[in-house]
């Protein structure tokens, strides 16, 4: 039987001298993934005990943008955040972060987009308007601010004044207290000393003041539905006017204070140099051509508000207090016109007691129920509008309360300039606090403040469901913001004693 011999292979013969080839690699099944999304039926997954969940195949928008243009569309997704300072007023409810609002502060920084400290607060009655200007007064206190309340027509703020230690001046129909809204202030302090270039400087501020005011008041008379003019011929005999009672004509070294009823009598009995000055033929030519205006200032002086503003001021403010407050409760019975009218004064004379505030004091100018300012007219608005193009140099803080955009843009006819004038009041507050409201008021803002609908559903569902709610536009940047209360703070801000037991 023959054997049938092998060789060694390459394996083995290399083995034999020394060197082992490397085995061929083994190659390991193939291990699936767990997937990490499971289809799911129209009704979801079931699993015991984890109870019903939603489809995951709902319809979902796909959308490619950079993050630059996301908030457009999103605007609550990528606000950024602003500083800790100033006043702790409640928790952004989208950050869960505490919201802190500081005006000057903000202004001061680069990083915040905003240029004025000036505030307007809209919101339906009851939604919490008045409690967040109150917890913002007390709470900026710790930082040396101080409040002065030009006009507080429903009281709202006398239970916080008694808790600081201060009483209020009541102003109203036989009542001591008079104002003079063509008070000098402090700019009429050392006036014998200064040089002639400061001299102008400061009589220039006075007059202009001075000016604003009447022009308001006088607008606010109508014939029929027309106001009262007020253009450069009356201003010039008004101006005039008013440089001689004070002396200002004749370079006195102190000047006099003057009232409107001095002014009234002026214009009734002019002067042959007042005649001259204001180019008229003769004193009866003068008499004829002022007429109107002699009237307007008569209505002033002998109308429902007589007796309150046209007198020297009888009341001493004590500017170092935390706050001060004029109360016009007094003239809720005499309309929202005298009310109106009221609120211009004081708002002329407010402005006056703070020209040449001293650095570093800072105040908080709350005007409240600002509306029925606005409906006197456009001289009125311009006057309002004065006062928040001088927070900056004043130091102050202009806060304004109001129920709706309308309010505003009620002063005229949709094309007018009362009501150009009006819109550019909100490029005046670079804060805006937008608590709820109804829809139609909402689609107001949204087209006048550019708003969009996500921030206008915002203002008529999440804010109108709760007292406190807010969205608050700081520049550009949008916050829903609830307002959060101290026990004690909410007590100072109840408003509804009146109805408190209907419950």
């Amino acid at each position: 039987m023959r054997r049938t011999t092998t060789g060694r292979d390459v394996t083995r013969l290399l083995a034999d001298f020394g060197h082992d080839l490397p085995a061929a690699p083994s190659v390991s099944p193939s291990v699936r993934e767990p997937r990490l999304f499971r289809n799911a039926s129209r009704r979801g997954p079931r699993h015991r005990g984890s109870g019903w969940a939603a489809s995951t195949r709902a319809p979902v928008s796909v959308w490619r943008m950079t993050s630059d243009q996301a908030p457009v569309l999103w605007p609550f997704i990528a606000a950024t955040g602003l500083p800790p300072t100033g006043a702790q007023m409640g928790i952004d409810v989208l950050s869960g972060g505490s919201f802190y609002l500081d005006p000057f502060g903000w202004v001061l920084r680069d990083d915040v987009p905003i240029t004025n400290p000036n505030v307007i607060c809209f919101g339906k009655p009851g939604r919490g308007k008045s409690a967040t200007t109150k917890a913002f007064i007390l709470r900026m206190m710790d930082f040396g601010y101080r409040t002065l309340i030009l006009g507080d027509p429903k009281d709202e703020y006398e239970p916080l004044c008694s808790v600081l230690g201060v009483e209020p001046f009541r102003i109203g129909p036989g009542l001591p207290a008079r104002i003079n809204p063509l008070a000098f202030g402090p700019l009429a302090q050392g006036w014998a000393d200064l040089n002639a270039g400061e001299a102008q400087s400061r009589a220039a501020i006075v007059f202009g003041r001075w000016l604003t005011l009447l022009r308001g008041l006088v607008g606010s008379q109508r014939v029929g539905d027309t106001p009262v003019p007020f253009g450069p011929v009356e201003e010039n005999v008004v101006k005039a006017g008013l440089r001689q009672l004070t002396g200002y004509t004749h370079g006195n070294t102190h000047l006099a204070e003057t009232t409107i009823p001095e002014l009234w009598h002026l214009l009734n009995a002019p002067t042959p140099e007042l005649v001259d000055q204001c180019r008229y033929a003769s004193t009866r030519h003068f008499l004829d051509e002022t007429r109107l205006l002699r009237d307007a200032l008569g209505q002033l002086t002998s109308g429902a508000l007589a007796g309150i503003f046209d007198d020297h001021t009888s009341i001493t403010v004590d500017w170092a207090a935390p706050i001060q407050s004029l109360s016009l409760s007094r003239l809720e019975l005499l309309g929202e016109e005298a009310v109106g009218i009221a609120l211009t004064c004081l708002s002329s004379w407010g402005r006056g007691m703070r020209e040449l505030a001293d650095p570093g004091d800072l105040r908080i100018m709350v005007r409240d129920e600002v509306w029925k300012q606005m409906r006197l007219g456009a001289e009125a608005v311009k006057s309002f509008d004065g006062d928040l193009r001088l927070s900056r140099s004043h130091g102050d803080v202009q806060w304004a309360n109001a129920h709706k955009p309308s309010d505003l843009l009620s002063v005229g006819d949709a094309s007018s300039q009362a009501v150009a004038i009006a819109k550019d009041l909100l490029h005046l507050a670079d804060i805006k606090i937008l608590h709820g409201q109804d829809l139609g008021v909402a689609r107001d803002l949204e087209q006048v403040m550019g708003l969009g609908p996500i921030a206008r559903d915002v203002i008529t569902t999440w804010a109108m469901h709760g007292k406190g709610r807010a969205l608050w536009c700081v520049g550009e940047q949008q916050y829903k913001v609830q307002t959060v209360l101290h026990p004690t703070e909410a007590a100072l801000t109840f408003t509804n004693d009146a109805i408190a037991g209907a419950g």
